[in-house]
């Protein structure tokens, strides 16, 4: 629920026309970067975020904006207390958003088999949270990739249509490890190199509705 803080794992959500209920609805601005076209504070300048827990009180509301995060200390804060948005720096403030702070699109979708594919090339296991998708599924060919040909398609999710419009472009973000925090420029060269520089695929809604671990992926011919 909060930009470039660590994803909160939800067993079933509303999708609206605008993404997940709650997605990406918070994010923190840097000082006097308001008027900026990306005024947010990221892991890229500040990587201790993605240590950040944020969990949405009510998550199976769509309308559910209340956030409350764990602290990398345990501390528990309420999204909006600014003793939260002191220990990012002096300046550093919180904006919520009613359609979520999006690079691109507002559904990012990645299989499984994707990152094992990649994790093949830079010779490594990597963590799904690196990748920060919202929508992460199995692919029945059980290939790595396999979400590049569906571009120009539709799938259906549970009660989800969703457009797959095109291939996610990735940055230096993917470098950072979710969990240690530390840099490897390795995994985006390698991206760059086998994969166009991009890894997984970008969405919009066509029609609106819940999903869940466990629903069918199906691609619409």
């Amino acid at each position: 629920p909060v930009k470039s803080m660590a994803a909160e794992p939800l067993e079933r959500v509303e999708v609206g026309w605008h993404g997940l209920a709650g997605d990406r609805r918070w994010g923190f601005v840097r000082a006097g970067q308001e008027r900026n076209g990306f005024p947010w504070l990221t892991i890229r300048e500040h990587p201790e975020l993605a240590r950040y827990r944020p969990r949405l009180v009510a998550p199976a509301l769509p309308g559910a904006t209340e956030v409350r995060v764990q602290t990398p200390a345990g501390a528990e804060l309420d999204v909006v207390d600014p003793a939260l948005a002191a220990e990012f720096g002096d300046g550093i403030a919180v904006m919520k958003l009613d359609r979520g702070a999006f690079d691109t699109l507002p559904l990012a979708l990645i299989s499984r088999q994707t990152i094992a594919g990649l994790g093949d090339l830079v010779g490594r296991e990597l963590a799904i949270e690196r990748f920060r998708p919202n929508i992460l599924v199995d692919a029945a060919t059980g290939a790595a990739f396999a979400e590049d040909a569906w571009v120009g398609s539709a799938i259906r999710i549970g009660a989800l249509r969703m457009r797959i419009d095109k291939r996610d472009q990735r940055c230096m973000i993917v470098n950072i490890d979710p969990v240690t925090t530390e840099r490897d420029p390795a995994i985006l060269r390698a991206i760059i190199r086998a994969r166009q520089a991009c890894l997984g695929v970008y969405g919009s809604v066509g029609t609106p509705g819940a999903i869940a671990v466990g629903d069918p992926v199906v691609l619409e011919a």
